[in-house]
Parts: structure tokens; C-alpha cells; sequence
């Protein structure tokens, strides 16, 4: 297992952001996982789990304790079952599943990072979720100290959460496995109306797994979120912001405050969610907040590509990209009385 110290935690990052950890492991197996993990716990010093970094902010001052690097690797699929390690390129593995004719993920393609990050946010695009696709996720029991098996039933899924977000310092993911589907070389029925649009066809039409995952890649680079070391459009965690569920007397409040904003004529994205609250779209809200395409003038900007996405334009701090966050988090909140939630995982700062 390598073992470094002072090191820079930024490169690991699709940010590019933050300072060094004291020490830096990288396992390469399930048994150096798990044996970084239980001596950090046995010593009490500080464990930061870094899969692909795509879903990290991380405090200019660094991480004062020991980051441990999951690099381990492993695909293995029987049938229409899919195992993947914890380190696996998300978006290799989605592209292999299309390789294989089967269809569950496709739509989850280009989404930067690990696989084993995929169940902790319940990973989401495109009209897709894992949490649709995953039957298992194997994980080690800090707590109890042993590897355990944790079916779909348990983990708590729901929008951008779960029952291992809820619990961070609890579990730490090995290996996920997934259940996909043999449709004669098809997707899976497409859910998303900007991707069927795309494509010419409708809403719940089937259609080539590559065609789905090509339009979707291609989609997704349109807005910057598709990793390019050239294109600081793509220097960051992709959606920095979860769309807002609002519950009943909070929409309408919201309504109004829309109406009065932009007029009487204007209706802001709605959708169902569960137990009768409405969903929300954060990008709206930040384009009609005044926060539009560009913003900023500083090292950390909004995306030239997607509203939704905070930048590092090549020479940011953590505390410039924080700064931009938390205008945008008042602007709306004044301008529409809806707090924003950050997405990605803060290490040592907060909004």
C-alpha cells in the first residue's frame, strides 16, 4: 500500500482544489481498505475515504489526518449481473455495459468518478438512478468491525441520499452489484425528456444502448460536465447544488414569490415528488437569481456552459469557489426564498 505524507489532495480532485492531507494512502485491495480503515479507528485519527474526487470540496488548510485513496479495481459480470470494486472508473464501466448490450446505466454515462461513489449520493442522470439498477452494496461495518452485505431494501435510498450519506463515518463502501437488463441491444426506456428530444422519439421509447449513451455523453458536454483537462468548464463537481424539494405550503409560497418576481405568466419547473412535496429545478433558480452563465469576475465562476456548475478558472482557492457559493446561496434564497443545499462533500469548510 503507498504511503505518502504532506501530500497534495487538489490532483485528486476534479475541482483541483484544497490543500494537503498529513498522509495519503492508496489500497489497491479490499484487504488494504479495510486494514487503513480499522487503524485509523484503533489510533482515532481522522479518515478521509477519497474515491474519484469528483464529489470533494476540500478546505485550503488540507486534511489533518489520514486520506485514504480507493484504487481498487474489479468488473465482473455474469449474465445481467454486474459486480463492480469500489475503485472502478464509473464511466468505463458504464461504457462496458453497453459494450455488453445491457441496459440499466447508459444513461449515467460521462458522470465523473468511482463506482463506489455512486450508492452513497444515489448517482443520478438523464432520467436514471442507481438505486434502480443496484441489488447489493458490500461495505465495511466501522462500527461493528466487519464486512457486511447491504441489500437495495436497506439502503435507505431516496433523491441524491442515502442510508451511507446519512451515515458517513459508518460504512465504507467495497464493492457495489447491480442487476441490469437483456432488451435485445435497447436501452431501457427513456425518462428524460431532454434525451428523448435528442433523439427524435418519445418519452418511454427504447432505443440503441449506444445511441443513448452517445447522446448522453454528448449532452453532457454541451454543459461542461464531461471531464476535460483543457476546458475549466469541467474543473468542477459537475451539479454543486440538489434541486430543491419543497413541501406543499413552501411551493406555494414559492409560486408567489415567482409571480412577483417575473409575472404573473410564469411557471418555474415542477415536478412530483414524494409524499405530495414538488421538485424544483436549482439551475432555474439560480439563472433567474441574476446568476446567469459566466458569472463572476474572479478566479471561481459559474459555469460558461451550465448555470449549475461552480468553476475553477485555473487559479482558485476553496475559499474563492465558498465565496461564489454562498452569493448565489443568498441571491436565490432573497430573490425566492429557497435555501440551496451544496451536492458535493465539504472537508474542512462549509457553506
Amino acid at each position: 500500500m503507498q504511503e505518502l505524507h504532506d501530500a497534495p489532495l487538489a490532483p485528486l480532485t476534479t475541482f483541483r482544489l484544497g490543500g494537503p492531507a498529513a498522509r495519503l494512502l492508496t489500497a489497491t485491495t479490499d484487504a488494504e481498505v479495510i486494514a487503513a480503515v480499522r487503524e485509523a479507528d484503533a489510533s482515532g485519527t481522522p479518515l478521509l475515504v477519497v474515491g474519484g474526487g469528483s464529489n470533494l470540496v476540500i478546505g485550503d488548510k488540507g486534511f489533518d489526518g489520514t486520506a485514504l485513496r480507493i484504487a481498487t479495481r474489479g468488473f465482473e459480470l455474469s449474465g445481467t449481473s454486474l459486480e463492480l470494486a469500489a475503485g472502478e472508473v464509473w464511466t468505463d464501466a458504464v461504457a462496458r455495459t453497453v459494450e455488453a448490450g445491457l441496459a440499466g446505466i447508459e444513461c449515467l454515462a460521462g458522470i465523473p468518478g468511482s463506482a463506489g461513489a455512486t450508492p452513497i449520493q444515489n448517482v443520478g442522470a438523464y432520467g436514471q438512478e442507481v438505486s434502480s439498477t443496484i441489488t447489493e452494496v458490500v461495505a465495511y461495518d466501522r462500527r461493528t468491525q466487519e464486512t457486511v452485505t447491504i441489500p437495495n431494501t436497506e439502503c435507505a435510498f431516496s433523491y441524491r441520499h442515502s442510508r451511507f450519506k446519512a451515515e458517513p463515518d459508518r460504512f465504507v463502501v467495497l464493492r457495489v452489484r447491480f442487476e441490469l437488463e437483456e432488451a435485445d441491444g435497447l436501452s431501457a426506456p427513456l425518462k428524460y425528456p431532454e434525451t428523448a428530444r435528442a433523439m427524435g422519439v418519445e418519452q418511454g421509447d427504447r432505443v440503441p444502448l449506444p445511441a443513448a449513451r452517445e447522446t448522453v455523453l454528448r449532452l453532457r458536454a454541451g454543459k461542461g460536465m464531461v471531464l476535460d483537462p483543457e476546458d475549466h468548464d469541467t474543473w468542477s463537481a459537475g451539479s454543486f447544488f440538489t434541486n430543491p424539494i419543497l413541501q406543499p405550503a413552501a411551493f406555494q409560497e414559492f409560486l408567489g414569490r415567482v409571480h412577483d418576481r417575473l409575472g404573473p405568466d410564469v411557471t418555474p419547473p415542477a415536478f412530483p415528488a414524494e409524499d405530495g412535496r414538488t421538485k424544483t429545478s436549482a439551475a432555474w433558480l439560480i439563472d433567474r437569481a441574476g446568476f446567469t452563465k459566466g458569472y463572476g469576475s474572479g478566479p471561481a465562476r459559474i459555469s460558461t456552459k451550465h448555470t449549475l456548475a461552480l468553476t475553477n478558472r485555473g487559479a482558485a482557492t476553496t475559499e474563492d469557489l465558498l465565496a461564489l457559493a454562498r452569493e448565489v446561496v443568498a441571491g436565490v434564497h432573497e430573490a425566492f426564498g429557497v435555501t440551496l443545499v451544496n451536492e458535493p462533500v465539504m472537508v474542512g469548510v462549509r457553506l
